[in-house]
């Protein structure tokens, strides 16, 4: 019997992971992850929790379909519950090898390149890669067989009938698969809810020909670093139009120069200079291609917008360009971004003004395509948000409508537990799925209790009394002292020293043993002040008492 478990990335956008086992076999198709929300302070990333990977011992593999975050960025937290390689194309295994650096992992020879159309045995498994396009190069999609049958997983598509690079989705490999027959379909739906068919990526040409002709200072594009097909683009048209090209930002520069030793990106000689060269260059001489697309704090386009930046200065002639989405919930932050620009008396285009942005994702005609070639007799929709999942299916039946024996479609849900067998396909119960909070300054997991600790203390703010015990006696020495940060109410000083007088009491009326047991009358004092300010200022701030033995 095949079990396959989605692990992460149905019912949300990020953390795509998805486990497939056949007696002892498990292998993990992509490891992703999820960015933090406004109300997770601390968190930099999210990744899938691993329990059900743990409990099937270690999987034998791990399977990439591409380089973007969403699909390796947790690839250091799942490697040490993975006993065998990890298959993924040359540039998607180049952006994880950092990765893996970064967090002390030598896996260097667990890492095997491998090509569209090459084919990997992993016990009752075959894995064959089949070439995808998208919004990055080297992304494929997956035709797995198992004693079930064949499973295909799309991975992340469009259908770009003029790459960039010249390397064109496999429709006759689909079609080919379709023909002989397909047990499963998981298909990617993040933007089932677009009409008609998603551009080509050289749609973004003609916008970015008039911003290059039209712009008289320095011209500095923000991009997601992993687009290198955009990069490759701006590159061109800077080459045409006589620019320098800097990479500014640490993920640019390093995902520019892999791409470049791949052969991934092309740059002509003497267009590149470094970011330290731009400011002896005239301004209408350079392109500045940097991150913080999204508004993130530290990158470089929120300290040049602030003139923070060592090297790459705004002017009053400059332009800037956002190429890229704006991922739900960091409209603010790219707002504030974008006044600062403003500030600096520079223009900003975005995707609302210019189409200087295509997504990589196909719209519905194509994932409508997808079935067609496909011909599955199981649909489950991946990728995406209930909604998206949803419209998949409502798209699917039209597509489905003539044909008998009609496809079958599991609306999955993350841990929801698929059984395929003689018998057909059927939801077989619940694995144990969630997210897993990481830290990076700590590379550690923050827990639920320290998530909320955060929340309270943004929240309530932080009260510390600071009580003085005599060792012996058990005797309270001095007046309680309380210490406040991030509370404030209305006649605090009064509320303070009623605070003071309140666990002076406490502590009279503990016995000894309890005042001279340290973790007796911490408690006692936590929750009579608690109380004491819940109900005379209705804030419930995080107490800490502090017992200092004289």
């Amino acid at each position: 019997m095949l079990e396959v478990v989605p692990l992460g990335g149905l019912g949300e956008f990020g953390m795509n992971m998805l486990a497939l086992t056949w007696g002892e076999t498990t292998i993990v198709v992509d490891a992703g992850v999820m960015f933090p929300e406004p109300d997770m302070p601390g968190v930099d990333l999210i990744i899938p929790d691993l329990t059900y990977v743990q409990q099937h011992g270690r999987a034998a593999a791990l399977v990439l379909t591409h380089g973007h975050e969403d699909h390796i960025g947790a690839v250091p937290y799942v490697l040490p519950y993975v006993e065998g390689p990890v298959y993924g194309t040359p540039l998607t295994l180049a952006l994880v090898a950092p990765k893996l650096e970064e967090h002390g992992i030598d896996a260097a020879t667990r890492l095997h390149a491998v090509h569209p159309r090459d084919r990997v045995s992993i016990g009752p498994f075959e894995i064959e890669f089949i070439r995808v396009t998208h919004s990055m190069p080297d992304c494929v999609a997956l035709a797995i067989s198992t004693p079930a049958g064949l499973v295909v997983h799309t991975g992340d598509f469009k259908i770009d009938q003029t790459p960039i690079d010249g390397e064109h989705f496999d429709v006759h490999r689909f079609a080919e698969l379709g023909q002989s027959g397909v047990l499963a379909l998981f298909a990617d739906s993040t933007n089932i809810d677009r009409r008609g068919f998603t551009g080509s990526e050289l749609e973004v040409v003609e916008a970015f020909e008039e911003i290059f002709t039209s712009a008289n200072g320095r011209l500095i594009v923000a991009a997601f670093s992993s687009s290198i097909y955009r990069m490759q683009i701006l590159v061109d048209l800077a080459s045409q139009f006589d620019r320098k090209v800097a990479f500014v930002g640490r993920g640019m520069e390093r995902n520019s120069e892999i791409a470049q030793r791949l052969g991934y990106l092309k740059i002509p000689g003497g267009v590149q200079i470094r970011d330290s060269e731009v400011g002896s260059y005239p301004a209408q001489d350079v392109l500045c291609l940097c991150t913080g697309s999204q508004g993130e704090p530290a990158s470089a386009l929120s300290r040049i917008a602030i003139d923070d930046h060592r090297h790459v200065k705004l002017g009053p002639e400059d332009t800037v360009v956002l190429s890229a989405r704006s991922i739900p919930g960091n409209e603010k932050a790219i707002g504030r971004v974008i006044n600062h620009v403003a500030r600096r008396g520079a223009d900003v285009i975005h995707e609302g003004i210019k189409h200087v942005h295509v997504s990589g994702h196909g719209s519905e005609e194509e994932l409508k395509l997808m079935l067609s070639l496909v011909r599955p007799r199981y649909l489950i929709p991946i990728h995406g948000e209930y909604r998206q999942l949803s419209q998949h299916r409502r798209i699917a039946e039209r597509v489905f409508a003539g044909r008998d024996p009609k496809p079958e479609i599991l609306l999955a849900e993350n841990g929801d537990v698929l059984h395929f067998d003689a018998q057909g396909a059927r939801m077989a119960g619940k694995a144990p799925v969630g997210r897993v909070l990481i830290d990076g300054t700590r590379t550690g997991e923050v827990g639920d209790e320290v998530l909320r600790d955060r929340r309270h203390l943004a929240e309530d703010g932080l009260v510390v009394p600071v009580v003085a015990i005599n060792k012996q006696t058990g005797a309270l020495e001095g007046v309680p002292d309380i210490v406040t940060r991030g509370f404030v109410m209305e006649n605090g000083q009064e509320l303070l020293a009623d605070g003071g007088r309140l666990l002076a009491e406490v502590i009279e009326q503990a016995s000894v043993e309890e005042r001279t047991d340290q973790g007796l009358i911490k408690e006692k004092l936590r929750v009579e002040l608690r109380r004491f300010l819940r109900k005379r200022s209705g804030r419930r701030p995080l107490v800490l008492p502090v017992i200092m033995e004289i």
